[in-house]
């Protein structure tokens, strides 16, 4: 990509960047491209090395498959948001597979995993600034995991609801039950019944346009 376009972008997420010489900041540019991804497509596929991820605009979502073939999501991606883990020719630690798709049309920067990871064999600041915003994000995957390990399903499923509608601005939420216990890592048919309790509760109401907030107070005090 030319410089003039991305390099303002860099300038604001990499600490680095003004660090760096020169020729290393043609680099990662040069080694940039502007990537579209139509909602639903494929944007990482397990151990590749994909490269360094910007999104620009959208959303992308992070999930790891079971032995068994169940996906559970990690963590999302939004506008601003950089990612690390799809660069594995990177940070070499990370040795399980995540795989990453586009929840809905989404436009993004993606640095070339072997010369971002050249350039930082340079320039420790770059190696440390990757393993920062990679242990940051662990955060989110131990939190995930420890939900699925440790919580009751109606705790899970109200902390879900009540994060959608902060994130989204709304009190319906526009999701399938499939793609609700996908996000879990639950199934359908348990997401399907506890929401149907939930419902009988009077908290929500499920309808075909999905699953309307009825009272946020009750739901809150599930969550804790």
């Amino acid at each position: 990509m030319e410089r003039a376009i991305v390099e303002p972008v860099y300038k604001e997420i990499f600490p680095f960047w003004n660090e760096i010489a020169e020729a290393d900041r043609d680099y990662i540019c040069q080694n940039s491209v502007s990537v579209t991804y139509e909602k639903g497509a494929g944007v990482h596929d397990g151990n590749e090395c994909s490269g360094v991820i910007f999104v620009c605009s959208g959303s992308l979502r992070l999930s790891m498959l079971s032995d068994e073939g169940k996906e559970i999501t990690l963590y999302r991606l939004h506008k601003g948001d950089m990612c690390m883990l799809s660069a594995s020719c990177v940070l070499k630690s990370i040795t399980f597979d995540v795989f990453i798709n586009a929840e809905e049309d989404s436009q993004c920067y993606v640095i070339s995993g072997p010369a971002y990871a050249a350039v930082s064999e340079r320039n420790p600041s770059i190696k440390i600034f990757s393993l920062e915003a990679a242990v940051s994000r662990f955060s989110d995957v131990m939190w995930v995991m420890q939900q699925i390990l440790f919580m009751s399903m109606d705790k899970r499923l109200a902390i879900f609801l009540a994060d959608e509608s902060a994130r989204t601005g709304s009190d319906t939420i526009a999701l399938t039950h499939e793609q609700i216990a996908r996000y879990m890592g639950s199934a359908r048919e348990v997401v399907s019944r506890m929401l149907k309790y939930f419902a009988n509760e009077g908290i929500v109401e499920v309808s075909r346009k999905g699953i309307h907030i009825l009272d946020k107070k009750r739901l809150r005090k599930l969550a804790l």
